[in-house]
């Protein structure tokens, strides 16, 4: 009886730390960590407006999904949205692309849409897109349409 309970005791033992280990990954994964090395680099770019775009936005080039937002957060100093952006590592961007804030839709969420440059120098991991395009405001537009038509 007690060999029995003793191999019982391991056998769920080892199904816990086996049940930890598979949560610790998927936590891992959630979070969009790389455990083993990386196969993307990160560049940034500045926007004066990045109105609707949240982190976890894909990042196009040619309608083509390259990456991922990473972080967006404000410049303090120059009072400038910064946008984090995670890069596939088998995309080479030229020095000399545009970045802009687009939707996917009328009223779908907010992507980075990258326009290649024809720069010969490429990006490198920790760089930043200087060319860049702010988000339109829907709403403005419509305003402007709006009451500039009932002014005349």
């Amino acid at each position: 009886m007690n060999s029995k309970r003793i191999s019982l005791e391991v056998v769920v033992g080892l199904f816990m730390l086996v049940g930890l280990a598979a949560f610790a990954y998927l936590a891992v994964q959630l979070a969009g960590k790389e455990l083993m090395g990386s196969d993307s680099y990160t560049i940034t770019a500045r926007f004066s407006s990045i109105s609707g775009l949240s982190e976890g936005a894909p990042v196009e080039l040619a309608g083509v999904n390259i990456g991922k937002v990473l972080a967006v957060y404000l410049d303090k100093d120059e009072y400038e949205a910064v946008v984090e952006m995670s890069i596939g590592n088998d995309v080479e961007l030229q020095e000399d692309s545009i970045a802009s804030i687009r939707s996917t839709s009328l009223i779908g969420e907010k992507i980075v849409s990258i326009t290649a440059g024809g720069a010969e120098l490429m990006l490198a991991p920790g760089d930043e897109i200087i060319e860049t395009e702010p988000s339109v405001s829907l709403e403005e537009l419509i305003s402007k349409y709006i009451f500039e038509g009932t002014s005349e």
